[in-house]
């Protein structure tokens, strides 16, 4: 489930018109997709993705969330979200996280067991807001 949930969402959020890019193993147009298919027998529930704009339209996003709990820490039956910028990275400058490749959009997903498709309106209402 945690799988299938985090390759829904991917799909979901490489479609949306207000993501820029989305980086998740499990979808075709992921560098390693190959790879990961030889390898895997799922891609993991670790989705990250930058929204269109920067490190307010990122919190807009985060904030509009209601499903998925803000949380740093990533892994659990729950879907967690976190704006690494303001929370694992908060820390650095904007140039030194540009530098390790952190920019201001990124969030992070750790998609958790709950129903799919809630988690794709909740990610969609956040998104459209």
């Amino acid at each position: 489930t945690h799988c299938e949930n985090a390759l829904a969402l991917a799909r979901f959020l490489e479609s949306h018109p207000n993501v820029a890019s989305v980086s998740y193993p499990g979808l075709e147009s992921h560098p390693d997709h190959a790879v990961a298919r030889a390898q895997m027998r799922g891609a993991g529930g670790v989705v990250s993705f930058l929204v269109k704009g920067g490190l307010d339209e990122g919190s807009r996003v985060i904030d509009g969330c209601q499903v998925a709990a803000l949380a740093p820490s990533l892994g659990g039956v729950e879907t967690l979200i976190e704006q690494p910028a303001l929370m694992s990275f908060y820390e650095l400058t904007t140039e030194q996280r540009l530098a390790i490749g952190i920019r201001d959009n990124l969030i992070r997903l750790a998609v958790g067991v709950e129903d799919a498709e809630d988690l794709i309106a909740d990610l969609r209402q956040a998104l459209e807001r």
